[in-house]
Protein backbone atom coordinates (compact mmCIF):
# COMPACT_ATOMS: atom_id res chain seq x y z
CA UNK A 1 0.00 0.00 0.00
CA UNK A 2 1.33 3.42 -0.98
CA UNK A 3 0.58 5.50 2.13
CA UNK A 4 1.52 8.69 0.29
CA UNK A 5 -1.58 8.38 -1.89
CA UNK A 6 -3.95 8.24 1.09
CA UNK A 7 -5.34 11.62 2.13
CA UNK A 8 -5.74 11.52 5.89
CA UNK A 9 -6.96 14.18 8.28
CA UNK A 10 -6.45 14.27 12.04
CA UNK A 11 -9.14 15.68 14.30
CA UNK A 12 -7.68 16.53 17.72
CA UNK A 13 -10.22 17.03 20.51
CA UNK A 14 -8.84 19.64 22.91
CA UNK A 15 -11.87 20.96 24.77
CA UNK A 16 -13.01 20.43 28.32
CA UNK A 17 -12.02 21.91 31.65
CA UNK A 18 -9.91 19.10 33.11
CA UNK A 19 -11.62 19.14 36.52
CA UNK A 20 -9.83 15.98 37.69
CA UNK A 21 -6.50 17.70 37.13
CA UNK A 22 -7.37 20.47 39.59
CA UNK A 23 -6.32 24.11 39.30
CA UNK A 24 -7.60 26.83 37.00
CA UNK A 25 -5.74 25.90 33.80
CA UNK A 26 -7.42 23.32 31.52
CA UNK A 27 -5.19 20.27 31.17
CA UNK A 28 -4.62 20.72 27.43
CA UNK A 29 -2.74 23.95 28.22
CA UNK A 30 -0.72 22.67 31.19
CA UNK A 31 3.03 22.70 30.69
CA UNK A 32 4.79 19.39 30.10
CA UNK A 33 8.58 19.57 29.73
CA UNK A 34 8.43 23.17 28.56
CA UNK A 35 5.46 22.98 26.18
CA UNK A 36 1.67 22.92 26.52
CA UNK A 37 0.22 19.40 26.57
CA UNK A 38 -1.66 20.10 23.33
CA UNK A 39 1.62 20.88 21.57
CA UNK A 40 2.80 17.28 21.72
CA UNK A 41 -0.25 15.75 20.06
CA UNK A 42 -0.18 18.32 17.25
CA UNK A 43 3.57 17.88 16.80
CA UNK A 44 3.25 14.12 16.40
CA UNK A 45 0.53 14.38 13.75
CA UNK A 46 2.53 17.13 12.05
CA UNK A 47 5.42 14.65 11.68
CA UNK A 48 3.16 11.88 10.35
CA UNK A 49 1.75 11.32 6.87
CA UNK A 50 -1.46 13.12 7.87
CA UNK A 51 -2.17 15.90 5.38
CA UNK A 52 -4.55 18.04 7.45
CA UNK A 53 -5.14 18.72 11.14
CA UNK A 54 -8.34 20.15 12.64
CA UNK A 55 -8.33 21.27 16.28
CA UNK A 56 -11.58 21.21 18.25
CA UNK A 57 -11.28 23.45 21.30
CA UNK A 58 -13.38 24.93 24.08
CA UNK A 59 -15.73 27.58 22.63
CA UNK A 60 -14.03 30.96 22.93
CA UNK A 61 -10.51 29.51 22.85
CA UNK A 62 -10.17 29.42 19.06
CA UNK A 63 -8.01 32.53 18.68
CA UNK A 64 -5.95 31.74 21.77
CA UNK A 65 -5.04 28.30 20.44
CA UNK A 66 -4.34 29.66 16.96
CA UNK A 67 -2.03 32.37 18.31
CA UNK A 68 -0.40 30.72 21.33
CA UNK A 69 0.11 27.23 19.92
CA UNK A 70 -0.41 26.93 16.15
CA UNK A 71 1.32 30.18 15.14
CA UNK A 72 3.85 30.16 17.98
CA UNK A 73 5.22 26.73 17.08
CA UNK A 74 4.81 27.07 13.33
CA UNK A 75 2.48 24.13 12.75
CA UNK A 76 1.71 24.09 9.03
CA UNK A 77 -0.83 21.26 8.75
CA UNK A 78 -3.48 22.85 11.00
CA UNK A 79 -6.22 23.97 8.62
CA UNK A 80 -8.94 24.88 11.14
CA UNK A 81 -9.47 25.60 14.82
CA UNK A 82 -13.16 25.12 15.62
CA UNK A 83 -15.35 25.24 18.71
CA UNK A 84 -16.44 22.04 20.37
CA UNK A 85 -19.99 21.14 21.31
CA UNK A 86 -21.87 20.17 24.44
CA UNK A 87 -21.03 16.46 24.21
CA UNK A 88 -18.01 14.62 22.84
CA UNK A 89 -19.93 13.43 19.80
CA UNK A 90 -20.99 17.03 19.04
CA UNK A 91 -17.33 18.08 19.13
CA UNK A 92 -16.26 15.23 16.86
CA UNK A 93 -18.99 16.06 14.36
CA UNK A 94 -18.01 19.75 14.38
CA UNK A 95 -14.46 18.71 13.55
CA UNK A 96 -15.50 16.27 10.83
CA UNK A 97 -17.51 18.99 9.09
CA UNK A 98 -14.43 21.25 9.10
CA UNK A 99 -12.24 18.76 7.22
CA UNK A 100 -11.68 19.88 3.64
CA UNK A 101 -10.65 16.67 1.89
CA UNK A 102 -9.74 13.27 3.30
CA UNK A 103 -10.03 9.55 2.64
CA UNK A 104 -9.31 8.69 6.27
CA UNK A 105 -10.19 10.60 9.46
CA UNK A 106 -8.23 10.03 12.68
CA UNK A 107 -9.97 11.26 15.85
CA UNK A 108 -7.62 11.79 18.77
CA UNK A 109 -7.80 13.07 22.35
CA UNK A 110 -5.33 15.88 23.02
CA UNK A 111 -4.87 14.42 26.51
CA UNK A 112 -3.06 11.48 24.85
CA UNK A 113 -0.05 13.68 24.23
CA UNK A 114 2.41 10.79 23.96
CA UNK A 115 0.97 9.13 20.87
CA UNK A 116 3.63 8.06 18.36
CA UNK A 117 3.94 8.39 14.61
CA UNK A 118 4.11 4.60 14.40
CA UNK A 119 0.69 4.19 16.05
CA UNK A 120 -0.76 6.92 13.82
CA UNK A 121 0.49 5.26 10.63
CA UNK A 122 -0.81 1.85 11.66
CA UNK A 123 -4.30 3.21 12.31
CA UNK A 124 -4.33 4.94 8.91
CA UNK A 125 -3.39 1.65 7.25
CA UNK A 126 -5.99 -0.38 9.14
CA UNK A 127 -8.76 2.18 8.63
CA UNK A 128 -8.06 2.16 4.90
CA UNK A 129 -8.08 -1.65 4.79
CA UNK A 130 -10.94 -2.43 7.19
CA UNK A 131 -13.01 0.77 7.22
CA UNK A 132 -12.65 1.51 10.94
CA UNK A 133 -10.11 0.84 13.68
CA UNK A 134 -9.14 1.85 17.21
CA UNK A 135 -5.72 1.95 18.83
CA UNK A 136 -5.71 -0.28 21.91
CA UNK A 137 -3.49 -2.36 24.17
CA UNK A 138 -4.20 -5.73 25.83
CA UNK A 139 -5.40 -5.41 29.40
CA UNK A 140 -2.79 -6.41 31.96
CA UNK A 141 -5.42 -6.60 34.69
CA UNK A 142 -8.40 -8.81 35.35
CA UNK A 143 -11.59 -6.99 34.34
CA UNK A 144 -14.85 -7.63 36.21
CA UNK A 145 -18.35 -6.34 35.49
CA UNK A 146 -20.46 -5.25 38.44
CA UNK A 147 -24.19 -5.23 38.97
CA UNK A 148 -26.13 -2.10 39.91
CA UNK A 149 -25.40 -2.69 43.61
CA UNK A 150 -21.62 -2.90 43.23
CA UNK A 151 -21.23 -6.68 43.38
CA UNK A 152 -19.28 -8.73 40.86
CA UNK A 153 -21.59 -9.97 38.11
CA UNK A 154 -19.06 -11.59 35.81
CA UNK A 155 -15.37 -11.76 34.91
CA UNK A 156 -14.23 -10.92 31.39
CA UNK A 157 -11.81 -13.25 29.62
CA UNK A 158 -8.60 -11.22 29.92
CA UNK A 159 -7.18 -12.67 26.71
CA UNK A 160 -9.93 -10.80 24.84
CA UNK A 161 -9.95 -7.58 26.91
CA UNK A 162 -8.41 -4.45 25.40
CA UNK A 163 -7.86 -0.96 26.79
CA UNK A 164 -9.09 1.43 24.13
CA UNK A 165 -7.04 4.49 23.19
CA UNK A 166 -6.96 7.04 20.42
CA UNK A 167 -6.51 7.69 17.57
CA UNK A 168 -9.68 6.03 16.36
CA UNK A 169 -9.61 6.06 12.59
CA UNK A 170 -12.26 5.68 9.91
CA UNK A 171 -12.96 6.00 6.22
CA UNK A 172 -14.37 9.49 5.84
CA UNK A 173 -17.74 8.61 4.20
CA UNK A 174 -18.39 5.96 6.87
CA UNK A 175 -17.81 8.14 9.94
CA UNK A 176 -19.47 11.22 8.46
CA UNK A 177 -22.65 9.31 7.66
CA UNK A 178 -22.58 7.65 11.09
CA UNK A 179 -22.31 11.02 12.82
CA UNK A 180 -25.15 12.45 10.78
CA UNK A 181 -27.34 9.63 12.07
CA UNK A 182 -26.03 10.06 15.63
CA UNK A 183 -26.86 13.77 15.64
CA UNK A 184 -30.38 13.08 14.38
CA UNK A 185 -31.11 10.31 16.88
CA UNK A 186 -29.57 12.23 19.78
CA UNK A 187 -31.76 15.25 19.06
CA UNK A 188 -34.85 13.04 18.71
CA UNK A 189 -34.25 10.76 21.71
CA UNK A 190 -31.94 12.79 23.95
CA UNK A 191 -28.93 10.48 24.04
CA UNK A 192 -26.88 12.83 26.23
CA UNK A 193 -23.68 11.15 27.39
CA UNK A 194 -24.47 7.91 25.53
CA UNK A 195 -21.46 7.95 23.19
CA UNK A 196 -18.20 7.66 25.13
CA UNK A 197 -15.98 7.28 22.07
CA UNK A 198 -16.14 7.61 18.31
CA UNK A 199 -16.02 3.88 17.68
CA UNK A 200 -19.40 3.56 19.43
CA UNK A 201 -20.87 5.87 16.81
CA UNK A 202 -19.41 3.78 13.99
CA UNK A 203 -20.52 0.54 15.63
CA UNK A 204 -24.09 1.75 16.13
CA UNK A 205 -24.75 3.47 12.82
CA UNK A 206 -22.44 2.09 10.14
CA UNK A 207 -22.70 -1.65 10.58
CA UNK A 208 -18.92 -1.71 10.14
CA UNK A 209 -16.87 -3.99 12.40
CA UNK A 210 -14.10 -2.01 14.10
CA UNK A 211 -10.58 -3.44 13.86
CA UNK A 212 -8.31 -3.32 16.91
CA UNK A 213 -4.90 -1.83 16.09
CA UNK A 214 -2.03 -2.27 18.52
CA UNK A 215 -1.40 0.98 20.37
CA UNK A 216 1.25 1.72 22.98
CA UNK A 217 1.30 1.47 26.77
CA UNK A 218 3.03 4.87 26.73
CA UNK A 219 0.01 6.40 24.97
CA UNK A 220 -1.55 7.29 28.32
CA UNK A 221 -4.42 9.70 28.85
CA UNK A 222 -3.23 12.60 31.03
CA UNK A 223 -6.13 13.19 33.40
CA UNK A 224 -4.69 13.66 36.90
CA UNK A 225 -1.53 15.26 38.35
CA UNK A 226 -0.03 11.77 38.72
CA UNK A 227 -0.53 11.19 34.98
CA UNK A 228 1.34 14.41 34.25
CA UNK A 229 4.33 13.15 36.24
CA UNK A 230 4.30 9.82 34.41
CA UNK A 231 4.08 11.61 31.05
CA UNK A 232 7.09 13.74 31.97
CA UNK A 233 9.11 10.64 32.82
CA UNK A 234 8.18 9.02 29.50
CA UNK A 235 9.22 12.13 27.55
CA UNK A 236 12.54 12.37 29.39
CA UNK A 237 13.25 8.68 28.71
CA UNK A 238 12.48 9.16 25.02
CA UNK A 239 15.05 11.93 24.80
CA UNK A 240 17.77 9.89 26.53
Amino acid sequence: MNMEKIKSAALILAGGTGKRMGGDVPKQYLELCGHPLLYYAIDCFEKSSVTEIVLVVTPGDEEKVRKDIVDRYGFTKVSSVVAGGKERYNSSYNGIRAISDADIVLIHDAARALVTVDVIEHTIKDAYEYGACVAAVPSKDTIKLSDADGFVESTIDRSRAWIIQTPQSFRMPLIKAAYEQAEKEASDKGLSGFFTDDAMVAERYSGQKVKITMGSYENIKVTTPDDLQVAEEILINRKN
